[in-house]
């Protein structure tokens, strides 16, 4: 992947950077919401700075965004293909430390397969793929139940890749935009594997990883 990035202008310069733009950028589902909004807004849409202001640590409260980069791929070991995330994040937070911030998009869209379903018939990319994934965030694959969703645990891991790549303090954050607030069992299951529990409009602190602080949020933007 090329490490050199253009900025955009328009909601229409994410389209190209989508896997099937066809498919994917269509009104009301959640890649061409995201660009509306993201792009739209002045730094960071208000629903998520409403929920960076009420978040636990006061450092999140007042973030800076410095940089956004839509369809971000980060590599993982197991297999081809990377995770693409909606967007990458890089902020500043109120002590001048980094902050990463990977945003999933969703409308009515479902987090994907669950790590059973994923497994089935699993290669040896795929097991490689899920030991990297739970050594990186401090769970065991043994215990970890096969209904959790595997987009969440791999799109958590690219935050924290990132986050250390720039020795960062980063938050993973769910941005819905369905006002009938679909999926949320699937990331409160989720937030369980840390012992956590999360709301919708709430960012949940998850662990400590070496220096790095995890969070999570479910921010919910308009219809």
């Amino acid at each position: 992947m090329n490490n050199i990035y253009t900025p955009t202008t328009s909601p229409e310069d994410w389209r190209r950077l989508l896997a099937d733009p066809e498919k994917q950028w269509r009104k009301g589902y959640s890649a061409r919401e995201l660009a509306e909004r993201w792009e739209g807004a002045s730094g960071f849409p208000n629903e998520i700075q409403s929920l960076l202001a009420d978040a636990e640590d006061p450092q999140l409260h007042n973030l800076e965004m410095l940089l956004a980069i839509p369809e971000y791929q980060v590599g993982l070991p197991g297999g081809s293909r990377p995770s693409q995330n909606d967007l990458f994040v890089l902020a500043r937070t109120g002590d001048n430390r980094l902050s990463v911030i990977m945003v999933e998009g969703k409308v009515n869209e479902s987090f994907g397969p669950t790590l059973g379903e994923w497994l089935q018939n699993a290669s040896p990319g795929k097991m490689k793929r899920l030991t990297f994934l739970c050594d990186q965030l401090g769970i065991s694959p043994q215990h970890t139940p096969p209904t959790i969703r595997y987009q969440l645990l791999h799109r958590t891991v690219s935050a924290l890749l990132m986050a250390r790549r720039f020795t960062a303090r980063y938050a993973m954050i769910v941005h819905s935009f369905s006002q009938e607030h679909r999926w949320p069992e699937d990331y409160e299951a989720f937030l369980e594997l840390f012992a956590a529990r999360g709301h919708i409009n709430t960012l949940t602190f998850l662990t400590s990883i070496t220096d790095i602080q995890l969070f999570a949020g479910w921010a919910v933007g308009e219809a």
